[in-house]
């Protein structure tokens, strides 16, 4: 009888996955026929200000894969570990509390899907995701998702962060701004340093913590990173 059920359950899951998958999949093709992805990523790299990732400071980008994607490199769009986590999360709360997107996903958000938690929209990007993997370098996908990732205080790209927040292109941050910088996207409304400046250190040493535990800093110069905005 266990067994039973248990295959019912099985089969339900798997139909409504599969239901998930195929709207998602729509959605993914009706996103592309109303804009193609190259458009899309030529309309950012048009910008004014746009950031090479050539230009960014070594330390700011480990700082971002530390925080958002420390397999950036390893995954093909999306990163299946993290997804389990976020789904048991999830599950245990009861509620969308985790939600396991790597750095090519939010790049797909941001270029075509809205902010809300909704399963076919997350499949959705999933395949967009797939879509930039097979077309643009790891470095491309970095590059365009710094340069489209809302920072606070009205600041969408990388350039306008560092100049609003430190006064100079993102090339000449240091390794306490390039760090402090990196924490924010998270929150962006919590963390922004005009709003709030105390939280967005708190964030900081967080994202330095997670710089020590994936190896880019030693607790040394995690300790040295920090001293340095005292």
């Amino acid at each position: 009888m266990v067994r039973r059920l248990a295959m019912v359950l099985l089969v339900i899951c798997a139909g409504l996955c599969l239901a998930v998958g195929v709207k998602g999949y729509r959605m993914y093709k009706g996103a592309l026929a109303q804009t193609s992805l190259a458009d899309k990523v030529d309309s950012i790299r048009a910008r004014e200000d746009y950031t090479s990732f050539e230009e960014l400071p070594p330390i700011y980008v480990e700082a971002v894969l530390s925080v958002e994607d420390h397999r950036f490199y390893s995954h093909p769009g999306i990163d299946p570990i993290a997804i389990g986590r976020a789904v048991f999360n999830d599950l245990k709360a009861m509620a969308f509390v985790e939600g396991g997107s790597t750095i090519t996903q939010q790049l797909a958000k941001n270029l075509y899907f809205s902010q809300e938690k909704e399963l076919t929209r997350k499949a959705a990007e999933m395949f967009m995701a797939f879509n930039l993997e097979r077309n643009y370098s790891k470095e491309d996908i970095l590059e365009l998702y710094v340069n489209s990732i809302y920072f606070g205080n009205g600041y969408y790209s990388v350039a306008e962060a560092s100049e609003g927040y430190f006064g100079k292109a993102p090339s000449e941050m240091t390794e306490y701004e390039s760090t402090l910088l990196a924490g924010i996207p998270n929150a962006p409304s919590v963390y922004a340093l005009t709003a709030n400046p105390d939280l967005a250190a708190q964030r900081q040493r967080q994202v330095v913590d997670r710089m020590v535990t994936c190896g880019y800093y030693t607790e040394v110069q995690a300790q040295e990173t920090l001293a340095a905005g005292m």
